[in-house]
């Protein structure tokens, strides 16, 4: 496959189709660009009306170019599209871009005129990148091709761009030249009516030219493919990827669906995509490349210590307000390191962190402090900050860091503030590969980018584990409750007997049926209990008033199953009633939520957050797709906002993290299993302290048929 797409990339030859000497069309564009461009191969016009198009001898047809033809560029009206990929096979053409538009992202007739155009593609093994798009850069000296219609051939570089949007391509590439941006390979691949995401992405795996991936992507074709592909370039090749995934929203899903003609899975299924993959999603084009820019130019952090230089106090102050949003932690300094920069510095100049050189600063104070710092253990990576001042030396200060930084492997970034008074100084330091930004909070958030991958590369990269589970009684269990049945909404007792089967540490419990049972389950359960409703048609048990907590005699079992039962009634007169399930109270503990629901697109995926009543409104989930590894499972879990609980706060012991990721593994694996799960909570999973383990205190599953 990344023999094919090589002839697409850097091809020998190149017919262009549609190749025209008319002003402002495509076809001129593009055949002008490449020669503009100095490719390096041979170039052919196909133009049955023209002599020759930019004084280069034109051929009426593809067949009856003399030589061999390893690409095809083609620019005709849809409707001849497919006819053209014909003549392409029948000369043994190897690859081909389509920038013709009209077709699946139309709907209707386009949708059958890409299907067409797939038949041929497979019938002659031809390569196809589109249609629908704006074309593909390639910047190694060797190739030397634009074969697009941008107007711009971007300065060489380590950066890969690949987007499903040509009109955005256009914009990044200028928005790039402003910012001085270089790339290896610039893709807009349109509709994927053959090569897709992932064909592009095991390209630049094994591209020397690219050091980093930038996406944008409107859906995903394969996301278990995509998944496996990109973890791969994440954790064997070492390349840091980052990504724009338009469509959050409902109706941004539906623009990108009508744009693409494509369908979409769940916001949530791409989150865990990325996050299984080790892909960092940005929200937008400027975090996206200044993260890149730092990403190219400088190492990665081996820690999240950070130290701070400035020269105004305010812009520490948010540098280091940021720094703590972001998780990065603010370096201690040790105290050699605070001597020297008493013996440097001025006596009015903070030697803490951060290092505050006050709005007279030099360079040469500049200089001493920055060296300093990162010649300090403690310290991971710097930001220099500059607030242009009266007495100030941009240019100056600017030469110090490169030359600071020489020979010594940590992150440094710039914040030289502003644009036009430290213009020239930003020119120095990024001429010399290191990164600036206009004000200090955006170049904590690249920091904070390098460091979260930084973290990522310290992983252990670990296969999927299987649990022991009786896998079998699982099926006959499902299959029971299905019987007769297209869905099947377990009651909790049904739901743990499945649990159960998967090694879920489920309370011990047993159903009452009617008031004459109640004193005998009692004595059986223990002598602290909590009493639910068990029913099919009540999912919220607390809203119908189906729960009661801290039964402790036979006489207050036998009220609680009377009040309880009542109150199902009154809740939903219609609701089947199998009785009132008496457990074994749980202690207390954290309480946190396992989930799973089937994303249309991608399969069964997997939720975590802190649980309880709140967790519909406090949204504090993460996800991931099943099957998934055990570095998923701990992603997920130091994933979610409120981690810190769980690392135990207020004189709170840590929490039993390891059982959390077990049966999130073990969640993982049953939903693997049966596909007839459609969705699932555990809430709350109520966890115990490091080595207690957790205990299931309520869960419910919804069963779906699965056609045969």
């Amino acid at each position: 496959m990344i023999k094919n797409i090589e002839s697409i990339m850097s091809p020998r030859s190149i017919a262009v189709v549609g190749a025209t000497n008319r002003p402002s069309s495509v076809g001129r564009s593009v055949f002008r660009n490449i020669l503009d461009a100095g490719y390096q191969g041979v170039l052919y016009p196909v133009n049955p009306k023209a002599r020759s198009v930019q004084s280069v001898k034109a051929y009426p047809r593809l067949q009856e170019i003399p030589d061999e033809v390893d690409m095809a560029i083609i620019i005709v009206p849809a409707d001849m599209v497919s006819r053209i990929m014909e003549e392409a096979g029948k000369k043994k053409v190897k690859g081909a871009i389509i920038i013709t538009a009209g077709f699946k992202e139309i709907g209707g007739h386009g949708i059958e005129r890409e299907n067409e155009l797939k038949d041929v593609v497979r019938k002659y093994s031809i390569r196809l990148v589109g249609p629908n798009c704006l074309g593909i850069i390639n910047n190694n000296e060797g190739v030397r091709m634009n074969a697009s219609f941008s107007q711009k051939m971007p300065k060489s570089g380590n950066i890969a761009f690949i987007s499903q949007s040509g009109a955005l391509c256009t914009a990044v590439l200028d928005y790039a030249e402003g910012r001085d941006i270089g790339f290896s390979k610039f893709i807009s691949f349109g509709n994927k009516a053959d090569v897709n995401e992932i064909d592009l992405l095991r390209y630049l795996e094994k591209d020397p030219d690219t050091d980093v991936i930038l996406m944008y992507l409107e859906d995903i074709t394969n996301g278990r493919e995509f998944l496996e592909t990109a973890r791969e370039i994440t954790w064997t090749s070492h390349k840091p990827m980052l990504a724009i995934k338009s469509g959050r929203s409902p109706e941004g899903a539906r623009a990108a669906a009508s744009h693409t003609g494509s369908l979409a899975g769940s916001d949530n299924a791409y989150d865990a995509i990325f996050r299984q993959s080790g892909i960092q999603r940005v929200e937008g084009i400027n975090e996206l490349f200044n993260y890149a820019v730092a990403f190219s130019k400088q190492p990665v952090p081996k820690g999240n210590r950070i130290a701070i230089v400035t020269n105004a106090g305010g812009p520490g102050i948010m540098a280091t307000d940021a720094a703590i949003r972001h998780n990065l932690e603010i370096a201690s300094l040790s105290e050699e390191t605070k001597q020297e920069l008493k013996e440097n510095l001025p006596p009015t100049a903070s030697i803490n962190n951060p290092v505050d050189l006050i709005g007279d600063a030099t360079y040469e104070r500049y200089e001493a402090a920055l060296r300093c710092t990162l010649m300090d253990e403690n310290v991971d990576g710097a930001i220099v900050i500059l607030s242009p001042q009266a007495m100030y030396a941009p240019l100056e200060t600017a030469e110090i860091v490169p030359r600071v930084v020489e020979g010594i492997d940590k992150t440094v970034l710039c914040s030289f503030m502003g644009i036009l008074d430290v213009s020239e100084g930003v020119k120095y330091l990024e001429k010399h590969g290191i990164p600036n930004y206009p004000f200090p909070e955006a170049a904590v958030r690249a920091m904070a980018a390098m460091v979260r991958y930084g973290e990522l590369m310290g992983l252990d990269k670990k296969k999927v584990r299987r649990m022991a589970a009786d896998r079998d009684t699982a099926s006959e269990i499902i299959k029971r409750r299905l019987k007769d049945r297209d869905t099947y909404f377990m009651s909790e007792r049904e739901a743990n007997d499945l649990l159960q089967c998967y090694g879920f540490p489920v309370l011990k419990n047993l159903l009452i049926e009617d008031l004459t049972q109640a004193d005998r389950v009692f004595d059986e359960i223990g002598s602290a209990v909590v009493m639910k409703i068990s029913s099919p048609d009540i999912v919220h048990k607390l809203d119908a008033g189906g729960v009661l907590l801290n039964i402790k005699t036979k006489e207050a079992a036998q009220e609680a199953y009377e009040k309880i039962t009542e109150n199902a009634r009154r809740y939903n007169p219609s609701a089947r009633i199998d009785g009132v399930i008496m457990e074994r109270m749980a202690r207390r503990g954290v309480e946190v939520i396992l989930g799973a629901t089937r994303d249309p697109m991608f399969g069964p995926v997997c939720m975590f957050g802190l649980g309880g009543t709140f967790v519909e409104i406090l949204k504090d989930v993460t996800f991931g797709l099943a099957p998934m590894w055990e570095i998923s499972a701990e992603l997920m879990i130091k994933g979610i906002r409120a981690y810190s609980v769980l690392k135990g706060v207020r004189g709170a012991p840590p929490s039993d993290v390891d059982a959390i990721r077990d049966c999130l593994l073990r969640l993982s694996q049953m939903v693997s299993d049966h596909p007839e799960i459609a969705e699932m909570d555990i809430n709350p999973l109520i966890v115990y302290p490091e080595g207690d383990g957790c205990v299931v205190a309520d869960s419910r599953i919804l069963l779906t048929k699965v056609p045969a």
